[in-house]
């Protein structure tokens, strides 16, 4: 029997090289959408509802009397609730709540994958990491591991967490890909002390400047919030 395939995209930009039709994408945004996105649902959320932009976030946040939630550069946005770090979300807060979170960079490639017709969009990040790999290694289906970058650009968080999918799940996939064989290798050398590692990011300093140093390294923990989300209707539930 002929295996999937796995593909690890870099960044949104080169999205239109690849077909998504009959595949898992799997949008992975570590700093911090998708790490918050999990713990959000781990912690008892009813559902986080991603959207692109701020207007939106306020217009459903109010239609549905959810918890609206954005930042840019390090901050709430004005006429939002809340930010984007993970420690917000505790089950004594999130528990039975809608979540509405607008992003810079993960809804938009989310959004994108649905645009491009995605069979299947899941979420993915270090803290959901091993619930992640039990889907993708069942579903029987290609799969593409998007990073979503930094304002296209690449960046070094998503990639490792793309290589450690892949360190886990490629005996089930065809995976004859560049980016992904780069993906494994880096995760593989800095799998054993990867709150060094990712100090030497750009996304690091940058968000280190805020205080923001202990949700960053929640991020790259593993397992510590271990549910599916998995777009459906609308919103990101767990499966």
């Amino acid at each position: 029997m002929q295996k999937p395939v796995l593909h690890t995209l870099l960044s949104p930009r080169l999205l239109d090289l690849y077909d998504v039709a009959d595949g898992i994408v799997v949008i992975i945004d570590v700093f911090r959408a998708t790490s918050t996105i999990a713990a959000a649902l781990y912690n008892g959320a009813e559902k986080v509802i991603p959207v692109a932009g701020v207007e939106d976030c306020i217009a459903i946040g109010k239609e549905l009397n959810a918890v609206t939630a954005g930042e840019r550069d390090g901050k709430v946005i004005e006429g939002l609730q809340h930010g984007n770090s993970p420690a917000e979300y505790p089950r004594n807060f999130i528990e039975g709540k809608t979540l509405v979170l607008t992003t810079t960079n993960g809804t938009k490639l989310l959004h994108m994958a649905l645009d491009k017709g995605a069979a299947e969009v899941v979420t993915g990040s270090f803290p959901n990491l091993s619930a992640v790999c039990r889907h993708l290694a069942s579903s029987n289906k290609n799969v593409i591991l998007g990073c979503s970058a930094w304002k296209d650009k690449f960046n070094l968080e998503d990639t490792l967490f793309a290589g450690a999918v892949i360190a886990q799940v490629k005996k089930y996939f065809t995976v004859y890909c560049d980016s992904s064989l780069m993906a494994e290798d880096m995760y593989r050398l800095h799998c054993k002390d990867l709150y060094s590692f990712i100090r030497k990011t750009t996304h690091w300093y940058r968000l280190a400047a805020y205080g923001l140093e202990k949700d960053l390294e929640y991020c790259v923990t593993p397992d510590t919030a271990n549910v599916l989300p998995i777009y459906k209707d609308g919103a990101l539930v767990i499966n």
